[in-house]
């Protein structure tokens, strides 16, 4: 009986690790004191408009860590090339380096999505990455993924990411 719990728990096991994955650049502990900003998270996925969901989630995780980033100005939508978040997010490094924010945090919607099938369990897929405005330098970025449970939300589950991703950031 008892290899019996033994298997059943060690599949639990790997059911359980095999929903959520992380990868993570190491860098050192970076001032919370300093002058950040948050800056477009770009949309790979399918859904519109995943990235502007994921920014403001990411606000509320930020603050959550003390961190109260100056967010990019919102640009009149004459001016916004449609559908493009590469050109949103050179426009807003542009402005955090004329702003002369010491980091800028932005990141990347690789999927954001329910699955499809019976259960229609989300699933949200993000990179995180802080940038240093004044030299383009990437110092520090964290990847991860995560599949909800069937009566999960997808902003729920975005959000566990995003604590998840932010929570690894290491502030001094």
């Amino acid at each position: 009986m008892s290899s019996i719990r033994s298997l059943v728990v060690l599949a639990m096991v790997f059911l359980i690790g095999g929903c959520t994955t992380f990868t993570q650049q190491s860098a050192p502990g970076l001032p919370r004191a300093a002058a950040w900003g948050l800056v477009p998270v770009v949309n790979y996925s399918q859904a519109p408009q995943a990235g502007e969901r994921a920014e403001q989630i990411l606000l509320s995780v930020l603050a959550e860590r003390g961190l109260q980033p100056r967010h990019y100005p919102v640009m009149p939508q004459s001016e916004i090339p449609m559908l493009d978040d590469r050109e949103r997010l050179a426009k807003a490094l542009a402005w955090a380096k004329a702003e002369r924010l010491d980091y800028v945090i932005s990141g990347s919607v690789e999927e954001w999505q329910y699955k499809s099938g019976l259960d229609g369990e989300p699933a949200v897929g993000l990179s995180l990455q802080v940038i240093e405005p004044a030299s383009g330098r990437v110092v520090w970025s964290k990847s991860g993924a995560r599949a909800g449970w069937s009566r999960e939300s997808l902003a729920g589950t975005g959000q566990k990411v995003l604590r998840e991703l932010a929570g690894a950031l290491r502030l001094e």
